[in-house]
């Protein structure tokens, strides 16, 4: 990457910071699993595990499932940005500041950033028992470049 584009990227993600109260946080350790850069920062670690996971403009998770065997499932709550959320087999939602998403264990589903939009949220994994995430396929670009 040439050091102008470096430049314009790490002002636009200092801008991003900047607009919520939760940090960044380091280059996600499950990166293998996102089209694009993300980010995770750990807020607890206690009661429920919360993360601020922050996704550059474009970025998106591969289609998942959170398993568990009695309650689990995922909580999102969007802070900053504005990405998508998607089951499989319905349309994807648009998630804005304020946007609450609840998943439920065994529910197939992608998130990540709107395509011309830095996006984070925080992701609340509710407790479980037995609890997995299983990664699957990654979202198919003829249909994420199709959103708005």
């Amino acid at each position: 990457m040439n050091e102008m584009k470096q430049t314009v990227l790490d002002k636009a993600k200092a801008q991003h910071e900047a607009s919520m109260v939760f940090p960044i946080g380091g280059p996600n350790p499950a990166g293998e699993y996102f089209i694009g850069n993300s980010y995770l920062e750990t807020i607890s670690d206690k009661q429920a595990t919360i993360f601020n996971v922050t996704f550059e403009p474009g970025c998106r998770n591969n289609w998942h499932i959170h398993h568990a065997t009695k309650g689990g499932g995922q909580i999102l709550i969007c802070v900053a940005g504005r990405g998508y959320y998607q089951e499989w087999g319905k349309e994807a939602v648009e998630m804005n500041p304020g946007d609450c998403i609840n998943i439920p264990a065994g529910v197939k589903h992608w998130h990540g950033a709107a395509k011309d939009s830095w996006f984070s949220h925080l992701a609340i994994e509710v407790p479980g028992e037995n609890g997995s995430n299983e990664w699957l396929e990654p979202v198919n670009d003829e249909e994420y470049y199709k959103l708005a």
